[in-house]
C-alpha cells in the first residue's frame, strides 16, 4: 500500500512530465515559425539588399535555437532564439517594405519635377502653336471615336508587369495630356484601367483601379484639377482581344482616357 508521501510524489511526478512535454510542444512550434519566418526573407532579394544585418541576426538566433533543441538546451532556450529569429526576420521584412516604399516615393518625385521641367519649356510656345501642336499629337496617340467619346489608349509598355507604378517612357504621353487639358480647360476627362484575365479577378479588379489612379495622380500633380478627372477600374471586363496569346493579354492590359466633349460632357460609363 501507498503512503501518501508516494502518492504524493508520483503526482510530481506526473505534472513535471507533463508540464515537459508542453514546453516541448511550444518550443518546437516557435521553431518551426522562425524556421518559415527566415525562409522567406533570405529568399526575398529586397530584404537581402535593404536589411542584410537583421537577416544574418536572425540566422544565428534559428542556429543557435536548433543546436539546442538538438542537444543540450531547455525548452525555454529554445522558445528564447526562436523568437529572436522571428522578431529578426519580421524587422527585416519591414525594413525592407519601408526602403522600397522610400525608393518609390523619390522616383516619382523626380518624375514629377521632370515633367514639371518640361512643362515650363513647353510654355516658351505660343498658345497657339501649342493648340496646333497638341491636336496633331493627340491624333498621333491612337485616339479613336466611340460611342462614349474621343478614347486615348496608354499601353501595358507604360507599366511594369503586375505593378501599379508608372514607367519613365510614360513621361511624354502624360506630358502631352497634360499640355492638351490645359489648353481645354472645360473639357473632362475619364481614366478606366483594366487587366488581362490571367491572376485572381478580384485582384485585376483592383490592379486596373491603382494603374488608372497612379495616371490620375500625375495628372493632378501637374495641376489639372481633380474635380475634372474620374478614375475607374474594370479589370479583365471589356477586352480587346483574345486572351490566349501573348499579344491578346497585351492589348488587354491597358488604361484608357476617355475624353469629355468641349463643353465637358462625358459619355456614359461602362
Amino acid at each position: 500500500m501507498n503512503t501518501p508521501a508516494q502518492v504524493i510524489g508520483g503526482a510530481l511526478v506526473v505534472l513535471l512530465l507533463s508540464g515537459c512535454a508542453g514546453s516541448q510542444q511550444r518550443s518546437g512550434e516557435a521553431l518551426e515559425a522562425a524556421r518559415t519566418g527566415f525562409q522567406s526573407v533570405k529568399e526575398n532579394p529586397d530584404v537581402l539588399r535593404s536589411a542584410p544585418k537583421d537577416v544574418i541576426r536572425a540566422g544565428e538566433s534559428l542556429a543557435r535555437a536548433d543546436r539546442l533543441s538538438s542537444y543540450w538546451g531547455s525548452a525555454d532556450d529554445v522558445s528564447h532564439y526562436a523568437y529572436l529569429s522571428q522578431r529578426y526576420s519580421e524587422i527585416a521584412g519591414q525594413h525592407s517594405a519601408l526602403s522600397l516604399n522610400q525608393e518609390r516615393a523619390a522616383k516619382l518625385e523626380l518624375e514629377r519635377q521632370r515633367l514639371q521641367l518640361a512643362l515650363r519649356e513647353a510654355k516658351l510656345l505660343s498658345v497657339q502653336e501649342q493648340s496646333n501642336w497638341l491636336e496633331e499629337q493627340m491624333v498621333s496617340l491612337a485616339t479613336t471615336e466611340t460611342e462614349r467619346g474621343l478614347v486615348m489608349t496608354l499601353g501595358d509598355v507604360l507599366f511594369d508587369a503586375g505593378r501599379a507604378e508608372l514607367k519613365a517612357s510614360a513621361n511624354r504621353t502624360v506630358l502631352k495630356l497634360v499640355q492638351f487639358l490645359r489648353l481645354n480647360p472645360r473639357r473632362v476627362v475619364r481614366i478606366e484601367g483594366y487587366t488581362d484575365s490571367r491572376g485572381d479577378k478580384q485582384e485585376n479588379l483592383e490592379l486596373s483601379r491603382a494603374r488608372a489612379q497612379i495616371v490620375a495622380d500625375v495628372l493632378v500633380d501637374l495641376g489639372i484639377d481633380a474635380k475634372r478627372v474620374q478614375v475607374e477600374g474594370h479589370g479583365e471586363s471589356f477586352p480587346v482581344a483574345e486572351n490566349a496569346s501573348a499579344r491578346g493579354r497585351a492589348q488587354n492590359r491597358r488604361v484608357e482616357i476617355v475624353f469629355s466633349d468641349e463643353q465637358g460632357r462625358l459619355g456614359a460609363s461602362r
